[in-house]
């Protein structure tokens, strides 16, 4: 038995409604490409043999192409302990001497907005700072 252009087009509708259940951004690819065959058949007719290898190959196309090119981009200001050295950000709790706090930044640094961080002076809640250095998992961090 094929499948209808409406089978792909349910089918798109359920991975994409799996896909907000689920948030994992590796399924709306499969939706996507469901509904890509549902389009092709409205003007085409194919095989269901070539309906499987048109959705396979879209998903992965469209897969690749996301994590690959697109979002290649997305890595500005993440990844290494160097990239958060000298930026700037505004304490979302203070810290005493010897004491933690925590750090917001406008933009995520190493993949996050927020991170603990140790300071060597009192710094309160709202003020600007500038990171000075890493140590592990905490920002040691400076008035700016």
């Amino acid at each position: 038995m094929d499948m209808l252009w409406y089978h792909w087009m349910i089918l798109g509708l359920v991975l994409g409604l799996l896909e907000l259940m689920i948030t994992s951004f590796y399924v709306v690819w499969f939706a996507l490409g469901a509904l890509l065959v549902g389009l092709v058949l409205l003007v085409y007719p194919i095989g269901m043999t070539a309906q499987i290898v048109l959705w396979t190959l879209a998903s992965i196309a469209m897969t690749v192409l996301w994590f690959k090119v697109f979002r290649q981009n997305d890595k500005t200001r993440s990844g290494t302990a160097d990239a958060a050295l000298g930026e700037f950000g505004v304490m979302a709790h203070a810290v005493e001497p010897m004491g933690r706090g925590e750090v917001r930044f406008q933009k995520p640094v190493m993949g996050s907005d927020t991170w603990p961080c140790v300071s060597d002076e009192a710094i309160g809640a709202g003020q600007r700072v500038k990171v000075v250095a890493v140590d592990g998992q905490l920002l040691r961090v400076g008035k700016s």
